[in-house]
């Protein structure tokens, strides 16, 4: 299955992610380890930094786990259960101290690359054969492959290591080629996260630009969505974006029309009017 920035979705690890992965963690953990107090608020969010960092350091844990084909169940896959869990995941898990969860959150993304590293018998990726398939792995948001279970990881903790970011005062760590490297995860769950209430009676086709990269489209369909590595050939609605813009706007932070206002967003096409309906058409976790 081929994914939006060219690579596959099913056997060849994207060129790139290891060190995003890493970094990430490095970054998240060197933000955390200046925070003074763990019991501030996190902006737009009822958890505190401890809380949050606490959440990231499970996570972390984890998907280290599912890489390993260790099964863990973990909410129903709707963003209601997966809220819930997390609560529950984090009355159970004390730790709110900067230097254990920064600590934390680096060894278990660390895990999770050596988890995906071992060969196995089914597929090894094309540009580094020490990486395997792994198969379909059951996660939080449904089956997926090895491939795509890293890029949800990469995208987890750059939408939670922006929100420690903002809390705390800091440089976030989204940049355009990381945010390239969400896209597998991001394609992949729309269909999983399409809010049926918001996008009942919409037929539209979208292309979507990131810019400078990668590309893909959307066609909105009775309440369905469809998401391919290409644009259609005829789009109701093209959207220009800038990546840091896509990625905040995927998560939730950021509304479409507080983008288009600073810039970050173009819009063209026969129904330009449809671009800031499409974010609102998904409901993230």
């Amino acid at each position: 299955m081929e994914s939006v920035n060219g690579q596959s979705s099913g056997g060849t690890w994207p060129t790139g992610l290891d060190e995003a992965i890493r970094a990430t963690a490095a970054d998240i953990a060197a933000t955390l380890r200046g925070a003074s107090d763990t019991g501030a608020p996190v902006p737009g969010s009822r958890w505190t930094v401890g809380e949050a960092a606490a959440h990231l350091a499970q996570a972390n844990e984890l998907m280290a786990h599912l890489a390993d084909g260790k099964e863990r169940g973990y909410g129903d896959g709707t963003p209601q259960g997966l809220a819930e869990a997390n609560q529950r995941a984090l009355a159970a898990f004390a730790e709110r101290r900067a230097e254990p969860l920064a600590t934390m959150i680096v060894e278990q993304a660390d895990a999770f690359l050596r988890a995906a590293a071992r060969p196995t018998s089914n597929a090894s990726h094309e540009s580094n054969a020490s990486h395997g398939s792994h198969g379909g792995l059951v996660t939080p948001m449904g089956p997926m492959s090895l491939e795509v279970l890293g890029s949800y990881l990469l995208t987890h903790m750059l939408g939670h290591g922006y929100d420690l970011a903002r809390a705390l005062g800091s440089p976030h760590m989204l940049n355009r080629a990381r945010v390239e490297l969400t896209l597998p995860f991001l394609t992949t769950a729309m269909p999983r996260v399409l809010d049926t209430t918001a996008a009942a009676g919409l037929t539209a086709r979208y292309a979507i630009h990131l810019r400078g990269g990668a590309c893909f489209g959307a066609t909105f369909t009775d309440g369905a969505v469809t998401v391919t590595p290409r644009p259609p050939s005829r789009p109701d609605c093209t959207i220009l974006t800038e990546p840091v813009a896509f990625l905040l706007m995927a998560l939730g932070r950021l509304g479409p029309w507080s983008a288009v206002a600073r810039g970050r967003v173009l819009t063209w096409g026969r129904k330009p009017w449809l671009a800031p309906r499409f974010p609102a058409l998904f409901s993230p976790p």
